[in-house]
């Protein structure tokens, strides 16, 4: 057996063929971005904006839930064990979508595509940074993430195309079950990442103790400014996105567009969120993280309202990429920053925790925005989530350090 080594280009293979993998675990989500909330209108009669929104709510609340036991079980258990459980328990989403006679079956669905999310990509990203040097982390996570919501946005553009030239259900989910079956035997390849944990542990200048998963869980939340202050920035973001999941089809719906033009607009955003990320992520290995978090939070804010201004496909095209640019600055940066703070013994339990608040976002998002949309309208909704990444990106700009030790 070979010496084991820490670094992206001693770990080539590996590290490529978590890249792979992780672009099917974002296309697992991409296929039911443009078409879900239209389903549940069209197929199941659903008028109330909460009730075509409960399926973000119960994807996010099981992903939220799965990412904190994930970092714990990985650190225990191993890395590509959790992967495959991952990939063995997406199966039923697609299944589950495609015989659905009533609504509650594809919240169920949601559930299922929650813990293989929760599961599988924290996996990769785990996994990666695991095979990475410090200095590369950005850029682990950041091609970690490209892939994924390269893979969000191809499925979505393909799940509408599919689903504007055949029917809505089933055909476009007949993709679901390929990507899961690939996914698995991309997962069967790839080599865990056990004896590098311990190479990092062994290395690490860290001689204070073990925390507990309960004092990890309140360094992250509460205790640690910068850990919280991280937190609370991936909470804001999912939760904009959630809203955007949810709302971006029914609001272009509102405004008169074709199912294949929204099903553009709701690719591009996720597509470019994915593109920038190969370059913001390495971009905060050279000028640190903490500026580019707060920049890419405002940008985020002012995307939105861009979107609610603009009365023109062109303009809301370029807004959705610009939303996309904002969310790329910090998804990759964010986790960077996570694991430049905490150590390799307890780093996975710590990005669990991080990636239940950020996810359980998505659900806060969906519940938030579906009240608002309700109450009000679709476009106050979208204004009101618009604040959040703006605090967020104020309490960011006055409580976090610099995480980043050159």
């Amino acid at each position: 057996m070979s010496k084991v080594q820490i670094g992206i280009k001693e770990n080539l293979i590996n590290f490529i063929l978590l890249v792979v993998t992780n672009f099917f675990v974002g296309s697992m989500v991409g296929l039911e971005r443009t078409i879900l909330p239209i389903i549940g209108e069209e197929d199941f009669g659903l008028a109330s904006a909460s009730a075509a929104l409960s399926f973000i709510i119960s994807f996010g609340f099981s992903k939220a839930i799965v990412n904190y036991f994930a970092g714990a079980i990985a650190d225990r258990l191993g890395r590509k064990k959790v992967l495959l459980i991952g990939w063995s328990i997406g199966l039923l989403v697609p299944l589950l979508v495609i015989f659905a006679t009533s609504w509650w079956m594809i919240v169920v669905a949601n559930i299922f595509l929650g813990i293989n999310q929760g599961l599988a990509w924290s996996m990769t990203v785990n996994m990666k940074i695991d095979l990475s040097k410090p200095t590369q982390r950005g850029f682990a996570v950041g091609l970690n993430e490209f892939a994924g919501y390269i893979g969000v946005a191809v499925m979505a553009g393909v799940s509408g195309f599919v689903a504007t030239n055949f029917s809505n259900r089933p055909e476009p989910f007949y993709l679901g079950i390929i990507i899961v079956v690939i996914g698995f035997i991309l997962s069967l390849l790839v080599r865990d990442t056990e004896e590098h944990i311990k190479l990092q542990t062994k290395s690490s200048n860290n001689n204070g103790p073990t925390l507990s998963a309960k004092e990890v869980f309140k360094t992250t939340t509460f205790k640690n400014k910068s850990l919280s202050s991280i937190t609370f920035a991936g909470l804001s973001t999912n939760l904009k996105d959630g809203m955007a999941w949810g709302l971006f089809p029914l609001f272009f719906t509102g405004v008169g567009l074709t199912v294949s033009e929204i099903g553009v607009l709701v690719a591009i955003y996720p597509a470019s969120w994915g593109f920038f990320q190969l370059f913001t992520g390495a971009l905060s290995d050279k000028i640190g993280r903490k500026w580019f978090i707060v920049g890419g939070m405002w940008l985020q804010a002012l995307s939105l309202w861009m979107i609610l201004f603009v009365n023109q496909y062109s303009l809301w095209f370029i807004a959705a990429i610009l939303l996309g640019l904002g969310t790329a600055m910090v998804y990759p940066t964010l986790q960077a920053s996570i694991s430049d703070i905490a150590q390799p013994e307890w780093r996975a339990s710590s990005m669990g925790v991080y990636r239940f608040w950020r996810d359980s976002g998505y659900a806060f998002g969906a519940l938030f925005a579906g009240f608002i949309a309700d109450m009000l309208n679709i476009s106050w909704a979208i204004g009101l989530v618009a604040l959040l990444p703006l605090i967020a990106g104020i309490i960011t700009a006055v409580r976090m350090n610099e995480t980043l030790i050159r």
